[in-house]
């Protein structure tokens, strides 16, 4: 239990806090990370030299850094896209083509469908977030909403898309075909996307579209466009937000909205604006890595795995294995691999169906992911919101709507007759 005090340490400094003060701000997210990060450092076992190793080894994972490279060319994009008119002229587009009362449909549809063929949530938020900010200004709708709007569907693609990193690990771990998987997988993404668009389709028909739309600049709209459809291709996240620098600073100085040195002002705004968010990533990473190294994930796996005794609650403990691990790790793809040894062996010893086994590691993995408000795709999306993470979460429709439609299958299921005993 000690193992995971830093975890509950957050909850209460963070979480019941700002819950007790009634306003989420009174605690800010970074200082509430730097304490635990702290109170880690100080429970963890060994010599201090020790800790601090093993505390920057999670800080400086290779994918967390990754991430911290896409964190800063999406700033230094979006905030020079936004000087030089992109984003507003990109947005008056959509207003003028798309209707009023389908707009929130629409903003998830285009999400789920660029994840879908991009594979990747954190790619998609990057494309659309800047926009769905943009039309919330222009229509005075709650910007919290329309990005987590786009966070929720592209959660669709990172869960169902053959070639997400989920589906890979989820399947290969499993011994199942990719195409067996996501016939089970859409029964239970599809029916959740539907009741969402037909749930965006009715919020929508309140909103109305400004009729005095300015001319749009074709010119400038042209960096999102290729953003878009280079994304949409598959092209590398890093390479697209590259062609998208490239291409505003181009438009930009050709259309005489900045010179080269406001182009870099621009850029250096920008990144400097992710300042806190990759502050709070690598001390997020730093953290959890201690959760880990101390035990914690172990100590969750034996408390769940001793009250398995029915096919049911053999799935059920698959699934609040993989959704624990990603709460101590928030990556979802990092959590698949740490569970799907264990996964593998309960599906044997109970004889359930690997397909189902894939099914629910990726869809309670990006369940889990898409409602944390330290994970990289909230975190994401609120660096370029420029809100709180938090303010994100009571907007997360889809994510919960897609845990829940999972929930209800497991539930439902019948337990055949089987040969296996339960784990000790």
């Amino acid at each position: 239990m000690r193992s995971l005090l830093p975890l509950l340490f957050f909850i209460v400094i963070y979480l019941v806090a700002s819950i007790v003060a009634g306003d989420f701000y009174k605690v800010p997210i970074t200082v509430a990370f730097m304490l635990t990060a702290i109170v880690a450092v100080a429970t963890s076992r060994g010599r201090l030299k020790k800790r601090l190793q093993r505390f920057t080894r999670g800080a400086a994972e290779p994918n967390l850094l990754l991430m911290i490279w896409i964190f800063v060319l999406a700033g230094a994009f979006a905030n020079s896209a936004k000087e030089m008119g992109s984003i507003s002229d990109m947005v008056n587009l959509t207003l003028s083509v798309v209707p009023s009362d389908a707009l929130l449909a629409g903003i998830f549809l285009a999400s789920a469908l660029i994840s879908l063929s991009i594979g990747t949530s954190v790619g998609t938020i990057v494309a659309l977030t800047p926009i769905a900010i943009g039309m919330a200004e222009t229509m005075e709708v709650s910007k919290a909403m329309l990005t987590a709007i786009v966070v929720g569907g592209s959660f669709f693609g990172d869960n169902l898309s053959f070639i997400s990193d989920t589906t890979v690990v989820a399947t290969q771990s499993q011994g199942v075909k990719m195409s067996d998987k996501f016939r089970t997988n859409i029964r239970i993404a599809l029916p959740a996307a539907l009741l969402m668009v037909v749930v965006y389709a009715i919020m929508g028909r309140s909103l109305s579209v400004p009729t005095n739309l300015p001319d749009v600049n074709f010119l400038k709209v042209m960096p999102y466009i290729v953003v878009l459809v280079a994304a949409a291709c598959g092209v590398n996240v890093l390479l697209v937000l590259c062609l998208g620098i490239l291409l505003t600073g181009g438009v930009g100085m050709i259309s005489g909205d900045y010179d080269i040195y406001s182009w870099f002002a621009a850029m250096g705004n920008g990144v400097s604006g992710m300042g806190e968010l990759i502050i709070i990533t690598m001390l997020a990473g730093g953290v959890l890595e201690i959760v880990r190294s101390n035990g914690g994930i172990r100590y969750i796996m034996h408390k769940i795995l001793s009250h398995v005794k029915s096919q049911r609650s053999a799935e059920l403990s698959i699934a609040a294995l993989v959704s624990l691990v990603d709460l101590c790790t928030a990556n979802n793809t990092v959590a698949i691999i740490t569970v799907a040894g264990i996964a593998k062996d309960i599906s044997q010893r109970f004889s359930l169906d690997p397909k189902r086994v894939a099914s629910i590691l990726d869809t309670f993995s990006c369940t889990m992911q898409g409602i944390i408000p330290y994970g990289a795709q909230l975190l994401m999306a609120a660096g370029l919101a420029k809100c709180n993470p938090v303010d994100l979460m009571p907007y997360l429709y889809y994510p919960l709507t897609l845990g829940l439609f999972a929930l209800i299958t497991i539930l439902i299921r019948r337990n055949r007759p089987q040969k296996a005993v339960a784990v000790q």
